[in-house]
């Protein structure tokens, strides 16, 4: 479902959303998502997209959830983090939860925005000054998933001025069926949609 043709280069940062062992890692608590990212190959895709930006010097920003044990500084306001906070391992801060997934490769050199309330990642962070502070333009979305987080991320972004590009194979739903409507229905509307291979060819 390419639109027109984008490329990875000056201006544009990739920010990866939620991209944790504990999300869709080997410590998922959502299997039915983190099953859709390894059918789709979608986290092999991100880590293709993070290694073609850290090559071209284009910022790599992973936006992170985590909670505290406490639970402090996170409302639990609706079904799904009232739903996942009765597991008190739950995207749980110092723990491997919510590290990187490997398929990302050596991310000691990316940038982090760690997020502990909320559902999208500009909410509460500090996601947008350091964006601004890179004097970025273009925001490369990608990771999970279409159903929340990456719909938020994309909408925020658009909202806050950013031209967004969503490669459609860096990016999951469940089910994978759904995500596929929303990239072609929603997010159409919002971003230039491409590939991986478009953005690093």
């Amino acid at each position: 479902m390419p639109s027109h043709s984008v490329a990875l280069g000056s201006g544009a940062a990739v920010v990866t959303m939620e991209l944790e062992r504990g999300v869709v890692g080997d410590l998922a608590t959502l299997t039915q998502l983190a099953d859709a990212a390894r059918e789709r190959g979608t986290l092999e895709a991100c880590g293709r997209l993070v290694a073609a930006a850290r090559d071209r010097d284009v910022p790599v920003v992973h936006c992170i959830a985590q909670w505290r044990a406490d639970r402090r500084g996170t409302v639990l306001n609706t079904p799904l983090t009232t739903s996942l906070a009765r597991n008190p391992a739950q995207i749980l801060e110092g723990t491997a939860a919510v590290e990187l997934v490997a398929e990302l490769g050596d991310t000691s050199g990316d940038l982090r925005s760690i997020r502990r309330h909320g559902l999208t990642p500009f909410t509460g962070t500090d996601l947008d000054a350091l964006l601004r502070s890179l004097e970025v333009t273009t925001v490369v979305a990608c990771g999970v998933s279409l159903n929340v987080g990456v719909l938020g991320l994309c909408l925020n972004a658009a909202d806050l001025g950013y031209r967004v590009v969503v490669p459609s194979d860096a990016v999951v739903g469940v089910p994978a069926d759904y995500g596929d409507d929303v990239v072609r229905n929603t997010l159409a509307m919002l971003a230039t949609i491409t590939t991986v291979d478009e953005l690093v060819s």
